[in-house]
């Protein structure tokens, strides 16, 4: 005699944002994940480190930044002059777009960040220095004498 079949059970319906969608995010305070919450939200708790991270009031303008110490993404409030990592301790200069540009390392044409007005950028990844704002003839000449 044939065995009935059970249906299978409903998979557990995904996290629906509320009915506006507005969704945010920041760094978790404890294991430094990338979180993504709800607008609205007064904390948030990290499913990874179960870290409670506090959410800044609504309207505060957030900028993110990569650690030159530890390589660790890190959020401030927009405007900020310096980021200390909760990590590594470095302090990291915060500065606005329109105040740096990129370069491809000399070495491992890794894409750098520099202030403008920088005459060279040491490589976090390989520490080679790029001239930079200099043409291929001057920064030769400078290396040749």
């Amino acid at each position: 005699m044939p065995v009935p079949l059970a249906p299978y059970p409903t998979p557990p319906s995904p996290y629906t944002p509320p009915s506006n969608g507005a969704q945010s995010q920041l760094v978790c305070s404890g294991c430094r994940n990338l979180l993504l919450y709800p607008v609205g939200a007064s904390s948030i708790c990290c499913a990874v480190c179960n870290a409670v991270t506090a959410v800044p009031p609504p309207g505060t303008e957030m900028a993110q930044l990569v650690c030159g110490g530890c390589h660790t993404l890190l959020m401030y409030i927009r405007g900020a002059t310096s980021v200390q990592c909760s990590c590594c301790h470095t302090v990291n200069l915060a500065l606005e777009a329109n105040q740096v540009a990129h370069v491809n390392c000399g070495n491992c044409r890794m894409l750098l960040m520099y202030q403008y007005g920088a005459r060279s950028v040491k490589c976090a990844v390989c520490n080679f220095v790029t001239s930079v704002g200099a043409s291929p003839s001057t920064a030769e000449q400078k290396f040749n004498s």
